[in-house]
């Protein structure tokens, strides 16, 4: 979890180098859920990754450079440099990665139906996120894997948000429902828990194993950065000096401005915007008890001898594929 953590600490580094062209989404704050449900996974298990796959390939065991050198956009990186953070392959763990939304259950489902020809006993693993529960494939997906009891572990990362927007107010129902309504046994998790991902997602694929079909599990979490890196609102409170001008100007001047709409509708459009202002500051992105690589810290701090050399060997192992990666840059 640490490994990850920093690794995508150092890609966000990289981002705002301008070393990464486009956008950067972080998997900061899923942590526990990745590792719970990959220290799982044996060999012949495959995974498929949404646009914040990056921690998964590391857990999984794929080279970190290559990692990189993809980010970076080099030929010799893990999907030839064209694949960017949001498209990344490997065939040698049967993983792959896509940036369009809900496109994680087609992929999982396919690695699954092979598996029970190629390789039984083996299961696929599908990682999204709570707002691609609205798209049509990853739906479809379901009905076909629960119809052929195909050997699917569903992991729902839900943060409450869709990119911008809360997750309730676009979504009707619950999860759990549409889930059981299509016959698929549902499994809650607070994901920032290691261990009790670890010990849920367990069990699941225990029983998928056996042939009993797919499960669900929902972890939630908190994603750090929200959606991706630079989201406007962070960056205020990250740095509100360098900020704040640039949102207060644009509105002072169409508060002040002549004619249009009442003054009544522009104060009340104004406190909207500082309603949102002051729910960010409020944000439970920016409190450390929702982060699941300080929760497990704490439990290790009985050990602390051990804790160190742990990180210590982590922080160099980045370090080496960080200097690695961009030693031609």
């Amino acid at each position: 979890m640490l490994k990850s953590r920093l690794f995508e600490e150092a890609i966000a580094k990289l981002w705002d180098e301008g070393l990464i062209s486009g956008e950067m989404h972080l998997g900061t704050g899923e942590e526990a859920i990745i590792a719970g449900v990959v220290n799982n996974l044996l060999e012949g298990d495959s995974m498929a990754l949404d646009h914040r796959g990056t921690a998964a390939l590391i857990m999984r065991g794929v080279d970190p450079v290559l990692i990189l050198r993809e980010l970076l956009g080099y030929p010799d990186g893990l999907s030839g440099g064209m694949g960017g953070h949001m498209h990344m392959f490997s065939k040698e763990y049967f993983a792959a990665s896509s940036g369009i939304v809900g496109a994680e259950g087609p992929i999982a489902a396919g690695f699954a139906l092979s598996a029970q020809y190629l390789r039984p006993g083996a299961i696929a693993v599908a990682f999204f996120g709570e707002g691609a529960m609205n798209q049509g494939m990853l739906m479809e997906s379901m009905n076909l894997a629960s119809i052929w009891k195909l050997p699917v572990l569903f992991v729902c990362k839900d943060d409450t948000w869709s990119i911008t927007t809360q997750s309730k107010s676009v979504t009707g129902g619950n999860l759990s429902d549409r889930v059981n309504g299509l016959g698929i046994p549902f499994a809650d998790v607070d994901g920032t828990d290691v261990t009790s991902v670890w010990e849920t997602s367990h069990l699941a694929i225990e029983r998928i194993r056996a042939g009993q079909g797919p499960t669900f599990l929902h972890a939630r979490c908190v994603h750090f950065e929200g959606h991706f890196l630079g989201l406007q609102l962070l960056r205020l409170v990250h740095d509100p000096l360098r900020e704040i001008p640039g949102i207060a100007v644009p509105i002072a001047r169409s508060f002040m401005h002549q004619g249009g709409t009442s003054l009544r509708e522009r104060i009340t459009g104004l406190k909207s915007v500082l309603a949102t202002v002051f729910s960010t500051l409020r944000d439970p992105r920016r409190d450390s008890a929702n982060d699941p690589v300080q929760r497990i810290r704490a439990n290790l701090q009985s050990d602390p001898v051990r804790l160190k050399a742990i990180e210590d060997q982590i922080d160099q192992e980045v370090n080496y594929a960080l200097e690695s990666a961009i030693k031609e840059v």
